[in-house]
């Protein structure tokens, strides 16, 4: 009986025994299968040759925007234009009934050849006057009588030939031509309405245009660019209307996403707001397409150097910690490792760096499966000016 009571407490032990044993061998098991390092995307840094710019957002102006307004009184008669065509300098758009003044026309050149013919006999009844003084027949006063209705005559003659050219002109401004070639807008009145004209500030307007090309992009800089670029012009800024600030200019609009059109700098105001510390400039850009349109919304770029050779990289591949900006790095064992670097201005979608060398090895994705001092299966891409990376290329191996 002992021996079987001894046999029972054994039997326990064993199976505990046995279980230690296999909790001691799993970590063994798990060791052994270790994933291995995560895949990324690797690429060399882009060299290019860039220029330091600033940007300025602004919006563009008309080079010339003129209201069509009546100068006679009269009913419209013709309309000669489709809202928001093209129009030539020169081309008639309205009509103004013209007939009373043609009629007005008309007397003017009647009451001229009236004056004339009053002139005439004034002249004439002048030098019977004369010959008449020569025998002491007449009267001093009657001969200085005669003198100065020759001169109310001539006077006279004057008066009605500027009438006679008021109402030729009146006559004229009954046919509106576009004073500017540019966009019409819509018209302001029908055919058939009264329109009122003159001088006074109750004309009518009848219509609006606009220049196309080439249009104005006006924007504001701050007082510290604005010293920055008088003193990059130096000597020419005394002399210059545009202040020497011939540096290039290109322009982009809210739907691009490169600065595409190259313009010029052609005024700068000659006040800086005190409100708010700015200054207004203006550039010049061709429009021989008519996209660009007065009111419309752009973003200006000012080069402020001459191009040099800089180190791009996708924006994406950089990380920050805390303040600081870095890239991975990866060596020649495939360990990544932070590489801390100073950034410049983003050119699409890479950013020019400095603290990065050109043999480099910059991890452009898969930045989150990067732990620094650790292995990484890096994938050798391309990347364009862009920032963007096609399919692997290659796989880089030891």
């Amino acid at each position: 009986m002992p021996n079987l009571k001894i046999a029972r407490l054994a039997t326990p032990l064993v199976l505990v025994g046995a279980m230690l044993a296999g909790c001691g061998e799993a970590p063994t098991q798990a060791q052994g299968a270790q994933p291995p390092p995560p895949p990324v995307s690797v690429a060399k840094p882009l060299q290019k040759k860039v220029a330091d710019h600033d940007e300025y957002v602004g919006r563009f102006v008309a080079l010339d925007y003129v209201e069509v307004r009546a100068r006679v009184s009269g009913y419209l008669e013709k309309i000669h234009f489709k809202d928001g065509q093209l129009v030539k300098q020169g081309e008639l758009l309205f009509t103004i009934d013209p007939r009373p003044f043609e009629a007005t026309v008309q007397q003017a050149k009647a009451a001229v050849e009236q004056a004339k013919a009053n002139l005439a006999f004034a002249e004439s009844d002048l030098k019977r006057g004369e010959s008449l003084r020569t025998g002491t027949t007449i009267t001093q006063q009657a001969l200085d009588q005669r003198l100065q209705a020759s001169r109310v005559a001539a006077a006279s003659v004057v008066s009605q030939e500027a009438a006679l050219q008021q109402a030729e002109l009146d006559l004229s401004f009954t046919a509106l031509k576009a004073p500017v070639s540019g966009r019409i807008g819509d018209r302001r009145v029908s055919v058939g309405n009264l329109v009122s004209g003159g001088a006074s500030g109750t004309t009518t307007l009848l219509a609006t245009i606009a220049s196309i090309d080439p249009i104005r992009f006006e924007f504001t800089m701050d007082e510290a660019s604005y010293l920055r670029y008088l003193r990059m012009a130096g000597k020419a800024a005394s002399s210059a209307a545009d202040r020497g600030m011939t540096l290039p200019v290109r322009l982009k609009l809210i739907d691009e996403d490169s600065f595409t059109r190259e313009g010029k700098i052609d005024f700068v105001d000659n006040a800086i707001d005190r409100s708010s510390g700015t200054i207004r400039g203006r550039a010049v850009f061709a429009n021989a397409d008519g996209k660009l349109t007065p009111g419309m919304f752009g973003r200006i770029q000012i080069a402020t150097s001459a191009p040099a050779t800089a180190l791009l990289v996708p924006d994406s591949a950089i990380a920050t910690e805390q303040v600081r900006k870095f890239v991975y790095v990866v060596n020649a064992d495939n360990v990544a490792s932070p590489k801390y670097v100073t950034l410049g201005q983003l050119i699409g979608n890479m950013r020019v760096v400095q603290g990065v060398d050109a043999n480099d090895t910059i991890i452009v994705n898969g930045l989150l499966r990067v732990r620094p001092g650790a292995k990484v299966t890096p994938q050798v891409v391309s990347v364009d000016a862009t920032g963007s990376a096609p399919a692997t290329s290659s796989i880089r191996t030891n």
